[in-house]
């Protein structure tokens, strides 16, 4: 049963049916999807959540369906992990890692907005489904139209890291390479989607798809024993992600599962693709846009959509944004690595350096419930880290020695306290 009263208008509040449409006639601004909160209120709880198989679609009432998923169902529910060793790097007490580079099935958060979106255009009946991509989505997209045997069209800038090409044409989807930006790409899906009756998740469905983003939120807040963070740390690409993790913790609390919400959101953008944390620290919201000139591709958009509802959410939640050089991305992909074991993507790198960034300028406080987000899997874009070339011995146990013994001296071999995994002395969820 769908709980979905239509779709609204997040400039005007004209309301418009549950259709694929994307664009307000009255004024232009985006719609999202309306829900009856007050059913959904009746219709579940968080005991009866609790005895959900553990993925997004545990909270299905929340998602804009009228029946059951038809791709995807394996996605979500990936670990919020108590991160103390990054914290003590960092010079906080209480950090945790929401992990979706382990969310199925291409190791981004973006299978969740993909396993709604492309459900949505089957229930719309639609054949063909496609995309413009800066990479984490053209993945999903393409495995999901697998799952659901329908052919997908994949739009992508030209340069993309070469795994995620792979990662997206190895699922039989027809890829297309643009000649310019992630913005060219947007602009001419755009008009392809006027053009053929296809549904372009990230366009004409739009309001469906980015719903999906709402269950990272839902996530969190359960693995915390149903609490709210202080502060949640998010990369921003078109800004989607941070909102709709706003609006998911804000539904929540509407439904009474959550006391009231004070999570500060935070973003951070590659300081090469800044405009949305550019619009925060010049106290507008109004997106002035800029050509992308970065490592991080899958946050390079240099006209973000939602760049104006995120810029808003920053400033009313009293968070802030910040932004983070090629150099430092790559020192924070690192970081996370060699404290936390979780290789992520430029965008995570993104995410770890901002951090460190906000706890310095004192806008996230030592002992604050922080979670950073995590989106995607570093094999994704391993070719822009840089690590030591491996040297090559002879199977002789007195090369080895000699390897050992220089190590030793100049401290590379050091040992490492162990951490007990509930360092923070917290009572979180069996799920950690």
């Amino acid at each position: 049963m769908s709980y979905v009263t239509g779709l609204r208008c997040r400039v005007c509040g004209q309301a418009y049916p549950a259709e694929p449409l994307a664009v307000c006639e009255e004024c232009f601004g985006p719609l999202e999807v309306a829900y009856d909160y007050d059913a959904i209120g009746r219709a579940m709880s968080k005991d009866r959540i609790g005895e959900r198989q553990p993925t997004m679609w545990r909270y299905r009432e929340l998602l804009p369906l009228d029946g059951e998923p038809r791709v995807g169902r394996d996605a979500g529910f990936t670990p919020l992990r108590p991160a103390p060793r990054l914290g003590r790097a960092l010079g906080i007490e209480r950090l945790y890692i929401k992990d979706d580079s382990l969310c199925r099935p291409t190791l981004s958060f973006k299978d969740r907005v993909v396993a709604v979106s492309i459900s949505k255009a089957l229930e719309f009946g639609f054949e063909v489904v496609g995309c413009a991509s800066t990479g984490n989505l053209a993945n999903a997209v393409a495995a999901q139209a697998a799952q659901a045997g329908v052919t997908a069209y994949i739009f992508i800038p030209a340069n993309l890291e070469r795994a995620k090409v792979t990662g997206t044409r190895i699922y039989g989807a027809r890829v297309i390479g643009v000649r310019g930006t992630y913005d060219d790409v947007n602009r001419l899906c755009s008009e392809v989607a006027d053009r053929h009756r296809w549904a372009l998740v990230n366009v004409n469905l739009r309001p469906y798809y980015a719903e999906g983003s709402k269950t990272f939120a839902f996530e969190i807040a359960e693995q915390l024993g149903w609490q709210s963070p202080d502060a949640i740390i998010v990369p921003m690409a078109g800004g989607a992600l941070l909102t709709k993790i706003h609006k998911g913790l804000k539904e929540l609390e509407r439904l009474g599962w959550l006391p009231a919400v004070r999570t500060r959101m935070y973003g951070a953008q590659a300081a090469g693709c800044n405009p949305i944390v550019a619009a925060v620290k010049e106290g507008r919201t109004h997106i002035v846009p800029v050509k992308p000139d970065t490592i991080a591709k899958s946050i390079a958009i240099g006209n973000p959509a939602d760049g104006p509802f995120a810029a808003r959410t920053i400033v009313e939640t009293g968070g802030w944004a910040e932004q983070a050089t090629d150099e430092e991305i790559l020192q924070g992909i690192n970081l996370l690595a060699e404290t936390e074991g979780v290789f992520t993507e430029t965008a995570g790198g993104t995410t770890v350096a901002v951090t460190k960034k906000l706890i310095e300028q004192g806008h996230i406080r030592p002992d604050d419930l922080t979670v950073i987000s995590i989106t995607g899997h570093g094999l994704k874009t391993a070719e822009v880290c840089r690590v030591d070339e491996v040297p090559s011995i002879n199977a002789r146990l007195s090369e080895f020695e000699e390897i050992l013994e220089a190590e030793e001296a100049t401290g590379v071999v050091a040992s490492t306290p162990s951490v007990h995994p509930d360092a923070y002395g917290r009572s979180v969820s069996s799920e950690l």
